[in-house]
Formats: C-alpha cells, structure tokens, sequence
C-alpha cells in the first residue's frame, strides 16, 4: 500500500508539473513572442505557394475572392438561389469588369466566385489572361513576358490552373531586374 501511495503522489507530480508546463508556460510564451511588435510585419507564406497570397497593387495577378476573412478560411455555405449571394457576385463581376477594363459578360466565373477555402491559389488561365494587360502595364514589363510567367505557372492534370501566388513571386522577381 505504501509503494502504491508513493508512485501515485509522484505520478500526480509529474501530471502538475507537465500540465503548468505544458499547458500554461508554453501558451503562454507563444502568446508573447507572437506580441513582439514588427516580428511578423508584412507577414506572408514565404515557403509555399499552397495558399494564396494577396499583393496589393495593379502589378500584381488578383487571387479568387476569400469568402473568410484572415486568418480564418472556410467557405460561406450561400447557394446561387441565396439573393446575398447574388448579390456579391453580381458586384464582384461589376469591380472585376472595371478594374480589367472588360465587359461584365467577359468576367470568368472564378473571378467573381470564393474557394471553398478561401485561401486557394488557383486561377482559371481566362482570369489570368484576363489580368494580363493590367499587370504588364502596372508592372512595366511586356505583354509577352507577362504571357510567359502565366505559361510557365499554368499547371495541372485534370484541370489547368495558374498559381497566383508563384505568377506574382515572378512578376517581382522580373521588376526588379
């Protein structure tokens, strides 16, 4: 009976210290350094191209709408038949048409439709080639150089699509050469 109250009293130290550890110290650092004003200023996915990454300016190839808002992800769950929905899209087409200088009837349907993630990379080639004369003229490079990275991000084996996030990475890359 005693070994047994003496193992049982060293489990439960061992059980206390590892839950303050674990489930208290550690968090708790985590919390902090992830406070330490600048350590993620401009943050972005530096070491994949798996999640779409946003770029600000007309230089750069626009990813599929998010229909999350960051850093969470998931889909809206509202059907064509939802009028909210019809709603969005319909000004989502109406933005796309004027930024590109097209008519609304010429806006692909994945430039005005979320992922189901919110965070895809993917585009349809028609967006991309869609974006092409904004991008090279914002960008300073040629319309066939920009046609170029489009080809040579354009990927996929039962449906093509372009990368966003790895067209825009070799924009900049380009620009400043």
């Amino acid at each position: 009976m005693r070994n047994f109250l003496k193992q049982s009293w060293a489990g439960l130290r061992i059980l206390l210290a590892l839950t303050l550890l674990v489930g208290v110290l550690y968090p708790m650092a985590v919390w902090g350094v992830s406070r330490i004003p600048g350590l993620h200023a401009n943050a972005e996915a530096t070491g994949t191209t798996l999640v779409a990454v946003a770029r600000e300016g007309d230089k750069y190839f626009v990813p599929r709408p998010s229909a999350a808002t960051l850093p969470a992800s998931g889909g809206s769950n509202k059907g064509e038949l939802n009028e909210d929905y019809t709603l969005v899209v319909a000004e989502r087409r109406t933005a796309v048409a004027q930024r590109e200088g097209v008519p609304e009837d010429q806006v692909p349907q994945d430039a005005v439709t979320a992922s189901a993630s919110g965070l895809d990379p993917h585009i349809s080639p028609d967006y991309a080639a869609l974006q092409v004369p904004r991008v090279a003229r914002a960008s300073g490079l040629s319309v066939e150089k920009v046609r170029e990275l489009v080809a040579a991000n354009t990927h996929g084996t039962f449906t093509t699509t372009v990368n966003v996030t790895a067209l825009n990475r070799a924009i900049d890359g380009r620009s400043q050469k």
